[in-house]
């Protein structure tokens, strides 16, 4: 049986949900500081999608999950009713990303991939919300040297500016509320792209 601790005055639940949700109201407004680099991101993908390209996405555990996110939403829709947009997740095919980091590393299992996959005209999205992720670093590091265009998406913190052309850091360094807000991203990416290409 778990025996709790009581060395702190226990918070009431209506206080924790309450902090909570302002917190994260407060970074979605703060957020607004990325919309030109967010306005600059839609284009980007709608351009490379309109010339054949396609979006690659990656990030580790949470972030692996919004990397699925983001690409199930171009792959199937997300508001309008459209053709599928070519995106794909460098996180799910569980075979190559053990293989990898059995083989070589695990920081490997991004670059390796991406330099199988990506190209010139492609768009490379890497997640990270400490901005440090080795893998994560190193998958758009490999993408930048085959000339992919590379976004990457942190918190206010980390080396990920270094290896993105175009840099969206939300001013947090609280992981849960960084990763909600990377959601939000995501969604507007694809809603202006959606309206960019088919509105």
């Amino acid at each position: 049986m778990i025996q709790p601790s009581r060395t702190q005055p226990v918070k009431s639940p209506t206080a924790t949900i309450e902090s909570y949700l302002k917190r994260g109201a407060s970074l979605r407004e703060a957020t607004l500081s990325l919309s030109n680099e967010i306005e600059r991101a839609a284009k980007i993908l709608s351009t490379a999608f309109r010339s054949g390209g396609r979006l690659f996405v990656f990030g580790n555990g949470g972030s692996a999950a919004d990397a699925q996110h983001i690409v199930a939403e171009f792959t199937g829709r997300f508001r309008m009713e459209r053709d599928p947009l070519p995106a794909e997740a460098l996180t799910t095919n569980s075979s190559a990303v053990t293989a990898i980091a059995n083989d070589y590393a695990f920081e490997e299992i991004f670059a390796r991939q991406v330099k199988a996959l990506a190209k010139k005209g492609d768009v490379v999205l890497g997640i990270s919300t400490s901005g440090e992720s080795k893998n994560v670093l190193k998958g758009l590091e490999a993408a930048r040297q085959l000339h992919a265009t590379t976004i990457g998406l942190c918190g206010e913190k980390g080396r990920l500016k270094m290896f993105s052309d175009i840099f969206l850091p939300v001013p947090s360094s609280e992981t849960s509320l960084i990763q909600e807000v990377h959601i939000s991203i995501g969604h507007l990416l694809c809603l202006l792209v959606e309206e960019d290409l088919y509105g």
